[in-house]
């Protein structure tokens, strides 16, 4: 039990020598606590449309930060980048979207819920098409099982 006292044989105590460890398990705890969360709320930062994703075993894209996510919710209105677009409105925000005249077209994530009509998923990318975005994503959850 040499918890940092010192004694002596004869029954006298010296003074306490100083502990020169540090313990680290309460910081790593902490940083563990903390890299869970980061973990779980990271993709929910993506985007705040509550969409449920069609599934697929196709092998995920690399991330850029030039992407435009589009997300089309269960009742079937359009989002861009989190922001409700107006009923009829979609060509001018695809166009404010695309900026300057000449400049390449960022990509798009389509994000579309699976209760959704195909004809209303396809109105949707016709007018990407007309825009000038040609690069578009469709997003979808992973599966394990083949179709």
């Amino acid at each position: 039990m040499g918890m940092g006292v010192m004694s002596s044989s004869r029954g006298r105590s010296r003074k306490r020598a100083p502990m020169a460890e540090i313990n680290v398990t309460p910081f790593v705890d902490v940083m563990l606590v903390l890299l869970i969360i980061f973990m779980v709320t990271a993709p929910l930062l993506a985007s705040g449309v509550p969409v449920e994703l069609p599934e697929s075993r196709a092998n995920p894209l690399d991330q850029d930060p030039e992407q435009v996510t589009i997300a089309l919710d269960r009742e079937g209105y359009i989002y861009i980048d989190d922001t409700l677009v107006e009923e009829g409105a979609l060509p001018q925000a695809l166009d404010a979207v695309s900026g300057p005249q000449g400049a390449e077209k960022p990509l798009i994530n389509l994000r579309a819920d699976t209760a959704l009509d195909y004809g209303r998923v396809m109105a949707v990318m016709g007018e990407l098409n007309r825009a000038g975005f040609n690069s578009i994503s469709l997003v979808t959850t992973g599966s394990a099982e083949a179709p």
